[in-house]
């Protein structure tokens, strides 16, 4: 039998977004294939999407990039203060000026496809990353060839919500490379995927990797500040003619599968995958069920 030719990964690379911004992104296939820009979520850099996934993808036909957001990783680190204060009165609707949008962070993610040359990709995001998604999708919608929003939400209060100890949890990261990892711990303990542990030892790894990579509380704030701040977009998501899959864990502590319901019930035409004993993590084991949802929906949009 012929061998498959190992996919190609590049470097870590950085992009001029502007004069503030500058992005940290890295590729995985032929850059002749269908390009995916995959979208991290809330504090993560991009080496959450793992390399086996990315890999897997690439394999399916995907040009692969991910990337860090700012105030993630080893992208740009963003300006402005959020306190606890702020935090909460976002949270309970009332108004409040964040430092940047998530509509901000839509418009990084353009930028990185316009530096790559690309007018247009599938687009894949996790929790935060499937709100800039969707944020993405209404913005240009000719830009985003398919949508895939994974374990995220609509933006309205009243779905998606958090588990009531979560709140705390996130803001009361300790200090350092061994507290970071400590926290990392206990966080992953209750949003993590109950059908698909992992030993405590890779998630230690992962966050050692994490914080080497870089990490920032009060760029973790600010992206919050995005997130509790941000629009309702079941209106507007009503009028989205982008083939879409939203794809939600069941045990879901971080975002409430109500979310992952609601976002599928407002696009026309949405598929809705919902996997059960699946938290607010990509498990290795369901790499394959990723693949071929995001596949098979990018499918749609060349049809």
């Amino acid at each position: 039998m012929p061998r498959t030719p190992p996919v190609l990964v590049s470097e870590e690379l950085l992009a001029p977004i502007s004069a503030e911004i500058e992005l940290c992104y890295q590729t995985f296939g032929d850059p002749d294939d269908e390009p995916l820009l995959l979208v991290m979520g809330l504090g993560g850099p991009m080496t959450w999407w793992e390399p086996a996934l990315c890999t897997r993808l690439a394999e399916a036909g995907f040009y692969v990039v991910r990337f860090d957001n700012r105030d993630a990783g080893r992208s740009s680190r963003g300006s402005g203060r959020v306190t606890r204060s702020m935090l909460v009165r976002g949270f309970a609707g009332v108004r409040t000026r964040p430092p940047y949008t998530l509509a901000d962070m839509a418009g990084d993610a353009f930028g990185l496809l316009d530096h790559l040359g690309l007018d247009s990709a599938h687009v894949a995001g996790v929790s935060m990353g499937g709100m800039i998604a969707q944020t993405m999708a209404l913005a240009e919608p000719r830009r985003v060839r398919s949508l895939a929003s994974i374990m995220s939400t609509t933006g309205r209060r009243s779905v998606g919500w958090q588990h009531p100890s979560l709140f705390r949890n996130l803001l009361g990261r300790s200090s350092g490379r061994e507290g970071y990892i400590r926290s990392s711990v206990t966080t992953w303990r209750i949003i993590g995927s109950p059908g698909y542990r992992q030993p405590q030892e890779a998630t230690e790894k992962r966050a050692a990797e994490t914080y080497d990579r870089g990490v920032s509380l009060a760029g973790l704030t600010r992206q919050m500040a995005a997130i509790v701040t941000q629009p309702n977009r079941e209106p507007s998501l009503r009028g989205l003619a982008v083939p879409t899959v939203v794809i939600h864990g069941l045990a879901d502590k971080m975002v409430h599968v109500s979310g992952g319901r609601a976002t599928a019930a407002a696009i026309p035409g949405a598929d809705l995958l919902l996997i059960d004993q699946m938290g607010h993590d990509l498990p290795a084991a369901l790499d394959e069920t990723f693949t071929r949802a995001i596949r098979r929906n990018a499918d749609r949009a060349s049809a």
